[in-house]
């Protein structure tokens, strides 16, 4: 199957894929409305944000396999603004604990990040999709050249690995399902990239294994 939509078309998709993408920060902002700003709202707002991030993150990565088995190559075009949309609710979510749960303080952030070692994967996966954010336009492209371009943001496996370890770390109980499931979704993900990448290399064994081609000439009567 291949279908390629309109320039209008894809445009509208585009669209209704932003104010998707908008639906959780839309309910964050009601919930500020509404609240009292207290420790639960800090949490709520901590876990909703951490949720999307890493929802919209696992649905990134699955427009390859996506586009792959539908051959709808336009499926491209919505990896940008969703990428954009992972690291804004991942910098809600880091600056909800660095700003609303510890007001900016140093000493208490280093605090709890040694009582609670789970917070680390969290910031080391914040830290890794920053320069992905910086580097997602067309000057970023043509500044690193298309192969190093490719090559950072190979980092946003890495990045999801760390965010499904912080998810799974933070859970207790039944909560734990959610962040399981998150968490095998991104294993079959990766199990199709490392497929595709065999699939694609150059099999080496077939080329030394293959024998050389002997040219006879004939001889005069």
């Amino acid at each position: 199957m291949n279908s390629q939509p309109s320039i209008s078309q894809l445009r509208r998709i585009q669209l209704a894929l932003a104010l998707l993408m908008l639906l959780p920060f839309g309910r964050l902002a009601v919930l500020a409305l509404n609240a009292d700003w207290g420790a639960s709202f800090i949490d709520e707002v901590q876990r909703w944000t951490g949720t999307s991030t890493l929802i919209i993150l696992l649905l990134t990565l699955g427009i390859s396999p996506l586009r792959a088995t539908t051959q709808w190559h336009w499926l491209t075009r919505l990896r940008r603004p969703m990428d954009l949309f992972t690291f804004f609710y991942a910098s809600l979510h880091f600056f909800s604990f660095i700003g609303l749960d510890h007001r900016f303080e140093i000493n208490a952030i280093a605090t709890d990040m040694f009582k609670r070692p789970d917070v680390i994967p969290g910031f080391a996966a914040f830290a890794i999709l920053l320069p992905l954010a910086l580097t997602s336009n067309q000057f970023a492209v043509r500044r690193l050249g298309g192969r190093r371009w490719q090559e950072l943001h190979r980092g946003i496996y890495p990045a999801a690995i760390l965010g499904c370890l912080h998810y799974v770390w933070l859970a207790e109980g039944a909560a734990l399902l959610w962040p399981l499931a998150a968490s095998l979704i991104l294993a079959h993900l990766l199990a199709w990239r490392i497929k595709e990448r065999q699939r694609k290399a150059i099999p080496v064994t077939q080329a030394t294994s293959a024998k050389p081609l002997r040219y006879f000439k004939q001889k005069p009567d």
